[in-house]
């Protein structure tokens, strides 16, 4: 089991250099990851075009983030597509099995990372032709580097791209790093920033499939929901992703009740802000299927069936249909 006190100290010391305002960053070339890209590498090998699609699986929910917060931050019309300039920072303090990363790309590794900072990156960023309409500051594990956002929209203010592209970044809720090493300044700055979203991941429903699915001690999936309240009562537009991967079918239909009774603990309304992502196997996840992940792959759709009748019973049709980025929470409402 993870010691996720000591890893996130570790890598915070190994990846992030707060003085000269850096962090490690992946250089993608040459890497496990490289052939899942959809597009080869750009900005020197630094980073990377995903395209954010509403549909996917026709058996899924659709997904709209980043999409739908973007454009209504950006003035944009609807769009079922949209492109993000990914960075991805070179640290993390678990290790869920369904990653797409490389495990060797998220322990600080000096083959395939290099400092950078947010004034680096987006030199490169501008460089490209016809740039991305979103920066995505993904990892990894972002909030191993709380720094990395505020720097990052202190620097595209003095660039004047503040209301031309929207920072989206994602948080594994394993920590409380925002708040011990962000300044009451900074975090008042990143809830007040008008073109920026942040995505909290719940690693599963319950205790059980958190721990099979980060291989973190299973208390720590109540962690989750504080960590994530808190952020929700600091103002910031908070978004929420949640993966239903399961080592068992035990219970899963109690659980996904229980889940959603959880996020409406929170706000009323969370759970229409939370997008369930189906796990689908990438190039380095192959080598990490046993027969309980090959088992959770089936059980996941079992469980977002589950989901999609909790919100049928819980929400009217008009209030399921509206715009993501529409409906208010937390201190936002």
């Amino acid at each position: 089991m993870i010691d996720t006190d000591a890893w996130s100290a570790r890598y915070r010391a190994e990846g992030v250099n707060v003085s000269g305002q850096k962090l490690l960053i992946t250089n993608f070339h040459g890497t496990d990851q490289e052939p899942d890209l959809s597009e080869p590498a750009n900005c020197g090998g630094f980073g990377r075009i995903r395209h954010f699609k509403r549909t996917g699986d026709a058996a899924w929910p659709p997904n709209p983030l980043p999409i739908d917060p973007a454009a209504r931050a950006l003035g944009r019309p609807a769009a079922d597509v949209m492109r993000a300039q990914v960075f991805q920072n070179a640290i993390c303090n678990w290790r869920c099995w369904y990653c797409f990363v490389p495990f060797d790309l998220l322990a600080a590794s000096r083959t395939h990372s290099v400092w950078h900072s947010a004034a680096s990156l987006l030199d490169l960023y501008q460089a490209e032709p016809d740039p991305a309409p979103i920066v995505d500051l993904t990892g990894g594990q972002p909030d191993l580097a709380p720094e990395w956002v505020p720097w990052t929209m202190r620097e595209l203010e003095r660039r004047g791209l503040r209301d031309s592209v929207y920072l989206w970044s994602d948080d594994n809720l394993s920590n409380d790093y925002y708040w011990r090493y962000l300044s009451e300044e900074d975090q008042a700055y990143v809830a007040a920033y008008p073109t920026y979203g942040r995505v909290g991941c719940f690693k599963g429903f319950d205790a059980r499939s958190f721990a099979f699915n980060t291989k973190a001690d299973p208390d720590l999936f109540d962690q989750q929901f504080r960590l994530f309240d808190r952020h929700l009562r600091s103002g910031v537009d908070c978004f929420a992703y949640a993966t239903f991967t399961t080592p068992t079918a035990d219970g899963m239909t109690d659980g996904i009740r229980a889940f959603v009774d959880r996020l409406q603990t929170l706000d009323e309304d969370l759970p229409l802000r939370t997008v369930p992502l189906k796990i689908t196997i990438f190039n380095p996840v192959g080598p990490r299927m046993r027969e309980e992940q090959i088992a959770a792959l089936e059980y996941q759709q079992r469980a977002v069936e589950r989901w999609a009748r909790e919100l049928d019973e819980r929400f009217t049709p008009n209030k399921r249909a509206k715009n993501i980025a529409e409906l208010k929470i937390g201190a936002r409402r």
